[in-house]
């Protein structure tokens, strides 16, 4: 059980470019499989912080910094999800995974009057730029993942780009960018993420095209935790075309 745990942590670090990693004592082993094991978001993060202040020398950086990343998410931390992602690039300046994490983080939390909001929008759309150039010819994170199965998790995480290129666009006011990039999170993918149908009706309704906004809410799937952003940007919408009369 302990090999198999530690291996599934081996190639997960292998799936950001590292070289193969090697475990250089029983006592980091012990970490390791503590870390993976942690359920709860702020205390895997604390292990974290321990793990890498304890093993210095760890091949396994990354892949600690990584479970931070995606701990603090959970916890809807955003100013740790950017300080992970910040750690895990000194570590791997080829994370593809932190590129993305932290470019959707700077999306979702700069507001239009932010003294710095080019300097994080800016920050948001290099990374997403960033990650864009690395993905299409990333190693498979694990050698049995079969090759049709690895292209469609990297059309994925294209189309998460996308979406983080189209949310900064939506900042700038730039809601012709937004859609487009919008579009093509939405394209790429074969199943895609129906949040983004969502952002692109609420694109569509800042450039004052209610029809195309409410024929993107159509293709939203029914479920609970999305009806209230549909019901909302319907209405929304629904204002709109009523003004326009």
């Amino acid at each position: 059980m302990r090999t198999k745990t530690i291996l599934a942590a081996i190639l997960a670090v292998a799936a950001l470019g590292m070289a193969q990693p090697k475990v250089k004592s029983k006592k980091e082993s012990e970490a390791l499989i503590a870390i993976q094991g942690e359920k709860d978001p702020a205390a895997k993060i604390a292990k974290v912080d321990a793990f890498v202040k304890q093993f210095a020398d760890t091949d396994f950086k990354t892949w600690a910094y990584s479970q931070a990343i995606h701990a603090a998410e959970q916890l809807n931390d955003g100013p740790k999800v950017i300080i992970y992602c910040d750690l895990t690039l000194e570590s791997d300046p080829k994370s593809y995974d932190a590129m993305l994490s932290e470019a959707g983080e700077l999306a979702r939390s700069t507001r239009e009057n932010d003294l710095d909001k080019d300097q994080k929008l800016g920050q948001a759309d290099k990374l997403a730029h960033q990650a864009m150039e690395i993905i299409p010819t990333a190693p498979k994170p694990n050698p049995n993942i079969p090759d049709a199965q690895w292209e469609e998790i990297k059309k994925e995480l294209l189309a998460d780009a996308h979406r983080n290129l189209g949310m900064t666009a939506t900042v700038r006011k730039k809601y012709d960018v937004a859609i487009a990039e919008l579009k093509e999170s939405l394209t790429i993918p074969s199943q895609p993420d129906p949040t983004n149908y969502i952002r692109l009706a609420t694109a569509y309704d800042d450039n004052k095209q209610p029809d195309e906004a409410l024929a993107a809410l159509a293709k939203v799937p029914t479920d609970p935790r999305l009806t209230p952003f549909v019901d909302r940007e319907k209405k929304r919408a629904e204002a709109i075309k009523a003004a326009k009369k």
